[in-house]
């Protein structure tokens, strides 16, 4: 038996990842489940699935599902903050952890679980893109399992050599290919992205996912993130790392071999594919997803990405480049824009200008330890806040000349 912890569970990944153990009650068992402040939703995953801990990150909302545990005459032990997330990862009966807390919440409970020595399924990329070295260096340190779930690197891992390499050459890839499905707007014109509303946004054409990875998915920042963190998963440059759009999003992702091979994984959009392969790995279980029809797809398109219309693609290559702390900047600037987007206090196309911005006003650093990336990370989102109010008022001005 082997027992899980969920960091995120009430999302669409953690769901997902449910609905996979579910299929295979002789094999896996919920230890623990955790989320932000959701209470309905993680009290009705405890009656279902009876973890011995719930981890609430909202103090307020530990107390409230204490209550309400207790009611429904539930021994599962509540914790709360940051410090009840690490314990669950870390824990000794835990064999695999899945990371699926979405943004920079989901870093110290990660690298917990690295240090401890844990199978890490990966589908919080924000940890990398943050503190790739330190976690990298965790995951070494510690002898942990890192497996991605991100389908795009899922399917680089599948199709990637198995033996141990300092660069890709070694082992023959020439280039690692990201598929993106360029989002609901990959057809819109720079006018037409002005008059972007969160409705709108949150409308992916192929994948069902969280509210703040499918506006990513709409900006190409999604895939600029992922560009990064390829960078660490598998020791590639940025220039051994492309983006394609490929609108059906059946190819998950490629690999180029130097001979002119290039291997690729396919599979129906459903993110319980690669949950299953990182659960199971390195056996192969069922994961309840409706098996490909290459006849129903019929056809495989892809298109270079624009980064005159979805800048923030570039950016993500820029930070990547500049290295230090400018990725964890990057990623900061991007959360508090994309929240301020869905509560309709910024436009669109703001977005990418507001990351540009804090790019350019905060000096790089080299990346030295978890608290200095802390550090970066909260002066990141005050500049943000600082630009976005600084934009309000000029736009108050202008409508009042």
């Amino acid at each position: 038996m082997q027992y899980v912890t969920i960091l995120g569970s009430t999302g669409t990944i953690g769901q997902q990842t449910l609905d996979v153990i579910s299929q295979h009650p002789q094999r896996y068992a919920v230890f623990a489940l955790t989320a932000h402040q959701n209470v309905e939703a993680m009290l009705q995953q405890c009656v279902r699935y009876q973890p011995r801990y719930a981890v609430m990150q909202d103090a307020d909302a530990a107390q409230h599902l204490s209550q309400r545990l207790k009611a429904e005459n539930l021994a599962i032990k509540v914790l709360s903050g940051i410090e009840g997330l690490i314990e669950v990862s870390a824990h000794e009966t835990v064999n695999a952890v899945m990371a699926a807390i979405v943004g920079a919440a989901g870093l110290l409970p990660a690298l917990a679980a690295a240090k401890a020595g844990k199978k890490i399924l990966l589908a919080n990329k924000e940890t990398l893109v943050m503190a790739g070295q330190l976690f990298m260096d965790a995951v070494k340190q510690g002898q942990a399992t890192l497996l991605p779930i991100d389908s795009e690197h899922n399917a680089i891992f599948q199709a990637m050599p198995s033996q141990a390499y300092a660069d890709l050459a070694d082992v023959g890839v020439n280039q690692i290919i990201l598929t993106a499905s360029g989002g609901p707007f990959r057809c819109y014109t720079h006018a037409q992205l002005a008059d972007v509303t969160p409705a709108l946004a949150l409308k992916h054409p192929n994948w069902v996912m969280g509210a703040k990875i499918t506006v990513d998915s709409s900006t190409l920042m999604n895939k600029g993130l992922e560009v990064i963190e390829a960078h660490w998963l598998f020791n590639a440059r940025p220039d051994q790392i492309e983006v394609v759009v490929h609108p059906q999003s059946v190819i998950h992702s490629m690999v180029s071999y130097v001979d002119g091979s290039i291997l690729a994984q396919l599979g129906n959009p459903d993110m319980r594919t690669p949950i299953a392969y990182g659960l199971g790995y390195p056996e192969r279980i069922a994961s309840g997803v409706k098996p490909l029809s290459l006849v129903d797809v019929a056809r495989l398109e892809f298109e270079t990405p624009d980064t005159d219309r979805f800048p923030c693609l570039q950016l993500a290559y820029d930070a990547l480049a500049a290295g230090g702390t400018a990725p964890a900047v990057l990623n900061a600037a991007n959360e508090v824009a994309v929240a301020a987007f869905l509560q309709d206090e910024i436009h669109y196309l703001d977005i990418p200008r507001l990351l540009d911005e804090t790019l350019q006003k905060l000096p790089v650093e080299k990346v030295n330890s978890i608290e200095q990336l802390l550090e970066i990370d909260a002066k990141a989102r005050i500049c943000v806040k600082n630009a976005m109010t600084k934009t309000t008022v000029s736009v108050y001005k202008a409508v009042a000349l």
